[in-house]
Order: structure tokens, then C-alpha cells, then sequence
């Protein structure tokens, strides 16, 4: 079977809006249309039902999430062995924030994880399904090409709803903290703050981390998915098309997907979580502002200054600069942090989505009147 090509056979209609927030291969959305006996729904409808999908499954997940944040974290810019480990592995860590925190500490940024799932997966099913309905994904190669960039797309749109996640999964306990501690109250207050000291550009800061992990792990995630659950059914572990198949398919596929993803993923976390210069620096877009004048005709500079605003991170100057400096001050073993949790939630988060999506599916045709 060719990559892509009927990787949920199982399952009609368009792709599900979630699979670790990358997009599936087509399932021939064209052939399907309401009311029929396939059992497809309105694009739009199913496009909700997908982002409302990865957001059921995030809720499963996030622990994993928090743990992932805090294991990126930790250690940030020290060499391997001085600095105190006070998360230790997948298991360990999930004690530590138990311990730290509390139970509802595994929960830590689910608000701000639920939007970045809702407007991720919505953004990106559709950007995915405008490219099939134009044929692209047909091309030898489209969809991983197609995935790639509506994952970039997509998390640009979501990437300020990420940032606050971060922020929020990383604050804990003094004697516990690793990475910068933001302190926010709440995921509104945390969206205030940030927009009164560094304005609209302030949202996105660490976005150019985000776009790369996105796009390399959709590409990665649909180059090896539909071989890997195809391996499995072949040695006849699962009944073909059934979820235990699915959920073996990932985890197999997962192992290529964390070791590609991430390093990016790590870059991501520090970017997000950097702090920003103390005495409120910032650079303006172009010089004096003239830029943003551009985008607000007739504000003083000043006044645009107020609006656009890019901070100036005390720790990275940008994704390459990240880079190097993880893998000069704590090896190229620095860029694999958390890669343990990175694989754990693959598999789960690719079945519980496709699970959800499936069910909420079967609830709005039952709700469909029958066809002629």
C-alpha cells in the first residue's frame, strides 16, 4: 500500500483532526457526501468534530504534556551533572509533580492546551483539506507536503495559545522550578500580561521554534504511519482495521516520529519559556517603527510601538542560536530531553483522537435526517 493511501480505512470521511496535532493521509473526503450511506457529515461540521476530538484527547494526555515541559526544562544550559535532577524519568517525574503540586498538577495549562488543540487542528484540517480538494496531495509525495505545511500554518495560529501553555505547565514549586518561572495567576491574566509588556508581537514569541517542530514531525508522522500499522497487521498481532492495530501502528511510527521531532521540540520549550529582558527591552518592528506605521497609518511611532513589540529573549537570540547553545553547554544529549514522554503520548493521543472523532461522528449522523 502506498503511504497515505488508506491508512484509516476503517474510518470514512476526512482525515482526523488530531494524530499528536499532525494530519492523516486523505481518506477520499470527495466520494463522501451528506446523508449518504457511508456516513459522511458536512466538512464544516467535521472539522469541529475533529478539533473537538484532539481536544477530548489532550485532556487524557496532558499530564504527559507537564511532564514533557518539565523534563526540556530542566537543566537549561548546564553541563550534564551539575545541576540537581528533580525529575528523573517519565514515572519519576510524574511523582515529582504529585508531590510538588498536587493531583491537579498533572493538569497544569489544560485551558490553554484545550485552545491551542481547538485552534491547531481546526486551522490545519482545513489548510489539509483545501490541498486535497485541489488535487495536490495526488502527487507523488503531496501529502506529507501537504501535511507538513498545514501543520506550519496551523501552529502559527495556535502558537500564542502554546506559548501560555508552557508557561503555565512549567510554574511549580520554588525547590522544584526548573526554566524561568512567569508566575501567571490564570490563562487570561497570562495572555494580559504578556500583551501590556510586549504587545501583539510578544504572542508570538518563540513561534519560529514551533513552525520546524510542527512541520518536520507531520512530515515524519505521515512518511512512516500507514507502513507501520500496515507492518503490523502483516504479522497478524491485530485484526486489521481494528484500534488496537492503530495504536500499535503509532507507537512503531512514534519511535521515528520522537527522534525526529524532538530536538525541535525541545527548541520549541526554551524559546516559549525564556524569559525576556528584565528592564522590558524590546525592538521595534523596523527602525523607529516605520513598519508598524505601515500597518497603522497615522499613529505616531510611538504608538505603534505600543501595538508591535518583538522582546528580546535574555537566554536565545533565535532557533539557531538555541540550537548551538544546547548542544555546546549540555551535548547533543540536550536536544533529547523528555523524548521518553514525547513517545509515551504519541500512541494514546493518536488512538483516543481517533476514538472521539469516530464517536462524534456516529452521534451527528444519528442526528442527520435520512436521505431520499
Amino acid at each position: 500500500m502506498a503511504a497515505g493511501a488508506g491508512a484509516l480505512a476503517p474510518f470514512p470521511g476526512p482525515p482526523p483532526a488530531s494524530l499528536h496535532e499532525f494530519p492523516y493521509p486523505p481518506q477520499n473526503r470527495s466520494r463522501v457526501v451528506r446523508g449518504s450511506p457511508t456516513g459522511g457529515v458536512p466538512p464544516a461540521i467535521d472539522l469541529v468534530l475533529g478539533a473537538t476530538a484532539g481536544c477530548l484527547a489532550c485532556v487524557l494526555t496532558n499530564p504527559l504534556e507537564v511532564v514533557k515541559t518539565r523534563l526540556q526544562l530542566q537543566g537549561e544550559l548546564q553541563p550534564p551533572g551539575t545541576y540537581p535532577r528533580h525529575y528523573r524519568g517519565v514515572l519519576r517525574a510524574v511523582g515529582a509533580v504529585c508531590r510538588a503540586d498536587g493531583l491537579r498538577g498533572l493538569q497544569k495549562g489544560l485551558a490553554a492546551g484545550l485552545l491551542y488543540q481547538g485552534l491547531m487542528n481546526g486551522v490545519r484540517f482545513y489548510c489539509y483539506s483545501r490541498a486535497e480538494d485541489a488535487g495536490w496531495t495526488g502527487y507523488p509525495g503531496g501529502t506529507v507536503a501537504a501535511g507538513a505545511v498545514a501543520g506550519a500554518v496551523g501552529a502559527f495560529v495556535g502558537s500564542p495559545a502554546y506559548l501560555v501553555k508552557t508557561h503555565l505547565q512549567a510554574q511549580t514549586l520554588a525547590a522544584v522550578a526548573v526554566g524561568h518561572q512567569h508566575n501567571h495567576e490564570s490563562i487570561s491574566g497570562a495572555f494580559e500580561s504578556i500583551y501590556k509588556q510586549h504587545g501583539v508581537a510578544g504572542l508570538w514569541r518563540g513561534v519560529t521554534g514551533a513552525v520546524p517542530r510542527v512541520a518536520v514531525g507531520s512530515a515524519a508522522q505521515l512518511a512512516t504511519f500507514t507502513s507501520a500499522k500496515d507492518w503490523v497487521c502483516e504479522r497478524q498481532w491485530f485484526g486489521e482495521g481494528s484500534w488496537a492495530a492503530v495504536l500499535a501502528g503509532g507507537m512503531v511510527s512514534g519511535v521515528a516520529v520522537a527522534a525526529t521531532m524532538t530536538p525541535f521540540d525541545v527548541v520549541s520549550t526554551r524559546l516559549y519559556n525564556q524569559p525576556v529582558d528584565a528592564d522590558g527591552t524590546v525592538r521595534p518592528f523596523g527602525k523607529g517603527g516605520e513598519g508598524g506605521t505601515r500597518l497603522f497609518p497615522g499613529l505616531h511611532p510611538a504608538g505603534v510601538r505600543s501595538r508591535l513589540l518583538s522582546p528580546q529573549g535574555k537566554l536565545y537570540r533565535g532557533f539557531l542560536d538555541c540550537i548551538l547553545q544546547i548542544s555546546s553547554k549540555e551535548g547533543l544529549l540536550g536536544l533529547y530531553k523528555g523524548i521518553g514522554a514525547v513517545y509515551l503520548r504519541l500512541g494514546p493521543h493518536t488512538v483516543l483522537s481517533l476514538f472521539f472523532w469516530d464517536e462524534l461522528r456516529k452521534m451527528v449522523q444519528h442526528q442527520q435526517p435520512p436521505g431520499p
